[in-house]
């Protein structure tokens, strides 16, 4: 009976060396570059770094306002007071007051169109455990824990400096994911240039997205600026069948945040091509199995695996294949057994699991003897060291 098992790594004989993508330099403190259609990660800089998010994480309060819309807790019609403390935010608001009573949906583009921080207090007091802003920003940080933002915590509903607000990119394009994904009737909202509000804010009207209106498949979502935050975006496109989502901060000016927003864009569009690498029931690989009727079990993705790779040798890529075994029998058809790992050069590695592609039975007296056999053999030839 062997006392250790063993580290495998087999190399994918069809699938070799492709050119290397030029990787997208950035100057922002953080990027994260996410093609949806794959679940590519195209560029990763500090984006697990929790940092500022200034405005940007009004996309934590607008998810929790739309999940209460969609789940019957506010109704788009309704209309909710403004209390003193709403009316007391500078910055970029909607120019409301304590006189006011405002309808949920002139809230929502409020906070999507204008990034009123007034807007957002409106809608924190009205959802929060406690009635205070205060009690909805720890509301928020725990639903954004239960949703996978691991990196993020709230202090306020608007992003107003904080000490402690703090979300990273990769939480923000998560963010922006499900935002897109759970609420397909709300998103277009963020695709809107401009919203006049009652006519009380002639100087507030426009979304700051500057990707908006570029004709590039830009419609959302965020931007964000503070000056312990510098310049940020979260931004989506779509070109043909693909989605683009990233998020970055940390940039000097609004125009630097404008040009490396439309870059960013044009680089994982233009650079990247989807690929085919391999379909489900498709063997890949084989794994060694211990005591088993068969010696060896057929590997391949539970799902059909796309990818995308650099224009310039796009069909190909290195993989690895890695598991530890031998694999002991018995095993089941599905079974998570290996993950094939892409490197494709240029690119941040991707995982795959792998599953058995069949059965393996536990092999009676006969295949047990033969598998025990084999091993002393070798374990003879490889001389003491090797011996059981």
């Amino acid at each position: 009976m062997m006392t250790t098992l063993r580290h495998w790594i087999l190399m994918l004989a069809a699938l070799v060396l492709a050119t290397p993508a030029a990787a997208f330099e950035t100057s922002a403190k953080g990027a994260y570059v996410m093609d949806v259609t794959t679940g590519t990660v195209l560029l990763n800089k500090n984006a697990d770094e929790p940092l500022p998010p200034a405005s940007m994480s009004k996309l934590m309060t607008l998810y929790v306002a739309f999940e209460a819309v969609r789940d019957g807790r506010l109704t788009l019609d309704e209309r909710l007071p403004v209390s003193e403390h709403a009316m007391s935010y500078g910055g970029s608001t909607m120019f409301l007051n304590t006189r006011d009573r405002v309808r949920v949906e002139d809230l929502l583009r409020g906070i999507v169109v204008l990034s009123g921080n007034d807007a957002c207090v409106v809608i924190a007091e009205a959802l929060s455990p406690d009635g205070t802003e205060a009690g909805f920003a720890r509301f928020m940080t725990r639903r954004g824990q239960q949703m996978g933002l691991t990196n993020s915590v709230f202090q306020n509903a608007s992003g107003w400096p904080a000490a402690g607000h703090v979300m990273s990119m990769r939480d923000l394009a998560l963010l922006a994911r499900r935002l897109i994904e759970d609420f397909p009737e709300f998103y277009p909202m963020f695709a809107e240039t401009e919203y006049r509000f009652d006519g009380r804010a002639p100087a507030n009207i426009y979304n700051r997205n500057p990707l908006l209106g570029l004709g590039i498949g830009a419609d959302g979502l965020k931007t964000g600026h503070t000056s312990e935050a510098g310049y940020g975006l979260v931004g989506s496109a779509v070109q043909g069948d693909r989605r683009v989502i990233f998020a970055i901060t940390g940039l000097e000016t609004a125009a630097d945040r404008a040009r490396e927003s439309e870059a960013i864009v044009n680089w994982a569009f233009r650079q990247f091509a989807q690929k085919s690498i391999a379909r489900a029931g498709e063997v890949v690989a084989e794994a060694d199995v211990w005591m088993g009727e068969a010696p060896r079990v057929g590997l391949t993705p539970a799902q059909d695996l796309d990818t995308l790779l650099p224009i310039l040798g796009a069909d190909r890529v290195p993989a690895n294949v890695v598991y530890t075994g031998p694999v002991r029998a018995p095993v089941a058809r599905g079974d998570v057994l290996a993950e094939l790992v892409l490197m494709p050069d240029g690119l941040p590695e991707t995982r795959v699991p792998l599953v058995a592609v069949s059965d393996v039975a536990a092999g009676g007296f006969v295949s047990r003897m033969r598998t025990v056999s084999a091993l002393l053999l070798t374990r003879l030839r490889e001389g003491p060291e090797g011996a059981l």
